[in-house]
C-alpha cells in the first residue's frame, strides 16, 4: 500500500475544558510522504483496525443543508491548487470545531492519502496514546508511550477514485459507526458534508437472505451448499479486509462458475431492492452459517439465520419445528397423498 502523502496533528481540550484546541504538524513535518516507513506501518494498522469496525456508508451531498467544503478542498487538492498540509489542517480545525463539545476526541489526528492497486483513498483516523513499557539500551523496564490502532471510536475513509469516476449512487464515504459513538458519528457526517446512503447490516442480511433463498430454489445437496456458503462467506470476508464492497455481478460468478448469472438475476427477478454494491457488515457474518446432518434416512441442512423465526428447536422434547416448509417438499408430500 503505497503511501503518497501523511501528517498528524494534535486535538487537545483547553484548560477550561470547553473546547478543542489544534496544534498542527510542525512546517519541517508537513511534507512526510511515502519514504517513511514507520508511518506506512502506522497507517496500515488504522487501515486494518477501521476495516473490521461497524460503518456508515454515503456520498457527498450535493444540495441541502448537509454540503460542506470538503469536496472542494478535495478538488483543489487533487488539482494541485491546494498543499495536503493545507488540506489536513482544514479538515482538522473544521474537525476541531464540529466536536468542540466532545472532549474525549482528544488524541492523534492522522490524515493519509494512499494507493492500493489502482484505488487512492484519503484515510482520517483520531488515534489514542496509552501507556506502555519498555526496555531502553541498559535493558532497564522504561516508561514508553504507545499509540492505540487496535481501538478506534473516530475515523473516516473517502475512496477517491470511485468518487472521481462520479459513478451513480456509488457509496465512496464511510466512517465509524459504533452503537456508543452516536454523537461521534453524526459529527463526522457534518465534518464530512455527505448523506447516507447504504445500510450496511440491512443490506448485508438481505443479501444472505437472497442467497438462502436461492440455494433453496436451486436444491442443492449439502455438499454443494457449504461450498457455495464457504464461497460467499469467504468473498465477504476478503471484501471487508480490503475495505471496500461486494459487487453482486462478482459474488454471482464466484456462487456459481458455471452458471455465473444466476444469482445475480435470482436476486434481480425477485426484487431484493439490493444495492449493486454492498459494503459487508462483520457482525451479520460473524452469525451466518449453515446447519447440517443427516440421519436415519433424514437431511436436513438450513442457514442458522432461519433458526427462531421460519424453524425452532424444541431442546426439551428434541425436536425441530420447520413452520415453513420449502416448496418443492410441499408439492411432493401433497402429492404422496
Amino acid at each position: 500500500m503505497p503511501l503518497l502523502q501523511s501528517i498528524v496533528h494534535r486535538l487537545d481540550p483547553t484548560l477550561d475544558g470547553e473546547r478543542l484546541t489544534l496544534t498542527a504538524a510542525p512546517q519541517s513535518e508537513q511534507a512526510n510522504a511515502s519514504d517513511d516507513s514507520v508511518m506506512a506501518s502506522l497507517v496500515g494498522a488504522l487501515n486494518d483496525t477501521y476495516n473490521t469496525k461497524p460503518k456508515g456508508w454515503g456520498r457527498f451531498a450535493e444540495e441541502g443543508d448537509q454540503t460542506g467544503p470538503l469536496a472542494v478542498w478535495l478538488r483543489d487538492y487533487l488539482a494541485g491548487e491546494q498543499s495536503f498540509a493545507e488540506l489536513s489542517v482544514a479538515l482538522a480545525e473544521r474537525l476541531a470545531k464540529q466536536l468542540q463539545e466532545q472532549l474525549s476526541v482528544s488524541g492523534y489526528l492522522v490524515i493519509s492519502h494512499q494507493r492500493q492497486g489502482d484505488t487512492e483513498t484519503l484515510l482520517m483516523a483520531l488515534v489514542h496514546q496509552r501507556e506502555g513499557i519498555g526496555i531502553n539500551d541498559e535493558h532497564h523496564a522504561v516508561p514508553a508511550a504507545q499509540l492505540n490502532t487496535s481501538q478506534l471510536t473516530l475515523a473516516a475513509r473517502i475512496n477517491l477514485t470511485q468518487w472521481q469516476s462520479d459513478a451513480p449512487n456509488a457509496q465512496y464515504v464511510s466512517f465509524l459507526k459504533d452503537r456508543g459513538g452516536k454523537k461521534l458519528a453524526e459529527g463526522l457526517v457534518a465534518l464530512l458534508g455527505m448523506e447516507e446512503g447504504v445500510d450496511a447490516p440491512a443490506e448485508t442480511r438481505t443479501l444472505l437472505k437472497a442467497f438462502s433463498d436461492y440455494v433453496e430454489k436451486e436444491d442443492y445437496d449439502d455438499e454443494v451448499s457449504r461450498e457455495k456458503t464457504d464461497t460467499l462467506v469467504d468473498y465477504a470476508n476478503e471484501q471487508l479486509r480490503r475495505g471496500e464492497p461486494m459487487t453482486l455481478e462478482e459474488l454471482s460468478g464466484l456462487v456459481d462458475e458455471q452458471q455465473p448469472k444466476a444469482f445475480y438475476e435470482h436476486i434481480r427477478n425477485a426484487d431484493y431492492g439490493l444495492s449493486p454494491e454492498i459494503p459487508p457488515d462483520k457482525r451479520t457474518l460473524s452469525q451466518f452459517r449453515r446447519f447440517t446432518g443427516r440421519a436415519g434416512g433424514v437431511s436436513i441442512s438450513f442457514d442458522s439465520h432461519l433458526l427462531g423465526s421460519s424453524i425452532e428447536y424444541d431442546a426439551a422434547q428434541d425436536r425441530l419445528i420447520i413452520k415453513q416448509v420449502p416448496k418443492q417438499l410441499r408439492e411432493q408430500l401433497t402429492k404422496k397423498d
